[in-house]
């Protein structure tokens, strides 16, 4: 029986646990988190069958997995180095940035462990125990960053482990990672971020303020509700790339911001034209080239049990939903449900299958 030793049970380190516990191999869990609730909540609630007060019992351990923040997981890191770890043990990360945590895990080069960088595509702006989900990895990217051969090995073992997932697991160098990552989340966040702060300290004065903020605003800064601990770390692990990529931002708002004044429409137009391409392309990349993901849009009534007869629908036609989700207005597609598959055929069966009795909203 492989035993699996956790750090942190917050989103990700609880989500893991729960895909463990589904799995078809018996796994023995052992659970740590310097906040009490959270292993508590994890305890009785079966995600782990011992507690650690801290790594003491990391020694156990087949599989050591750190899901902290990543200043953390460096610290933590440094502290297996201190313990007698079991041979062969493999230790793996779910940070965001990989170059520092990589450069981090030499401590252990003297040990009997195997260090294999990783970092799942998934999350969400809701945190702690109770927010984890088996299905959180679902169709997701989860990225390793193994840099020998027994690394290699070690990640492969890693994805025979984690196959409950059903993530998209990909191998890719630190630095790629970190510009990737860096170019199409860490910059997102900080722009979120931004977008919310300077607006609401721009409408403070207005009585309805951030209230009239329609579903444009609202899907844009989703991710501006994430744990700011986190990504206080991660923005100060990635610092250089993600500088560099602000820089590269605000050139691109200035040049916006001469064609305003200058009331130069085609440099406006396109802009928007590029960017409109760019996105569209998104969603016909095919499912060995990029996320793959497929949006289907319903023009549904407001009636009780609308929801579960499409849903029901989809299932009965066997086919799988990645996402789903009412939009909140209509002002960028004339629907309010929005249903995401991970393949083309998938979205083209489910409009075959909807469209007899539900209004298929077009974009173009």
């Amino acid at each position: 029986m492989t035993t699996v030793f956790i750090h942190g049970f917050g989103l990700l380190g609880s989500s893991l646990a729960r895909v463990l516990r589904q799995g078809d191999e018996p796994v023995t869990i052992i659970g740590s988190d310097q906040d009490r609730a959270q292993i508590e909540y994890a305890k009785q609630h079966q995600l782990v069958d011992h507690i650690s007060a801290g790594l003491e019992r990391a020694p156990e351990a087949d599989v050591i997995i750190l899901a902290t923040p990543v200043d953390q997981i460096k610290q933590t890191l440094r502290a297996l180095a201190k313990l007698p770890l079991q041979p062969g043990v493999i230790v793996t990360d779910v940070g965001s940035t990989k170059q520092s945590v990589v450069k981090a895990s030499q401590a252990l080069a003297a040990t009997p462990a195997v260090f294999v960088g990783g970092h799942p595509m998934a999350g969400s702006h809701k945190t702690g125990a109770r927010a984890g989900r088996a299905d959180l990895f679902e169709n997701a990217f989860y990225f390793q960053t193994p840099q020998s051969s027994a690394e290699r090995a070690a990640a492969q073992q890693l994805q025979h482990l984690l196959a409950g997932t059903k993530a998209k697991f990909v191998q890719i160098t630190p630095e790629r990672h970190d510009r990737l990552v860096g170019q199409v989340s860490h910059l997102p966040h900080v722009l979120a971020a931004g977008l919310v702060n300077k607006s609401k300290q721009a409408l403070q004065s207005d009585s309805l303020g951030l209230r009239v903020a329609a579903g444009g605003f609202k899907s844009m800064t989703r991710i501006a509700a994430a744990n700011p601990t986190m990504w206080q770390s991660i923005l100060l692990n990635n610092g250089p790339v993600v500088s560099e990529q602000v820089s590269a931002y605000i050139e691109t708002l200035q040049r916006v911001q001469t064609a305003i004044d200058q009331q130069d429409g085609p440099a406006l137009w396109e802009y928007f034209q590029r960017a409109q391409q760019s996105r569209e392309q998104l969603e016909q990349q095919d499912d060995n080239q990029g996320a793959g993901f497929y949006d289907l849009f319903l023009d549904i009534p407001d009636q009780p049990g609308t929801i579960a007869r499409v849903t029901t629908l989809l299932a009965q036609t066997h086919l799988n939903l990645v996402n789903l989700r009412i939009l909140e207005v209509r002002e960028d597609v004339n629907g309010i449900l929005q249903l995401t598959f991970s393949t083309a055929a998938d979205a083209q069966r489910a409009e075959a299958t909807l469209a007899p009795d539900y209004h298929i909203v077009r974009r173009d």
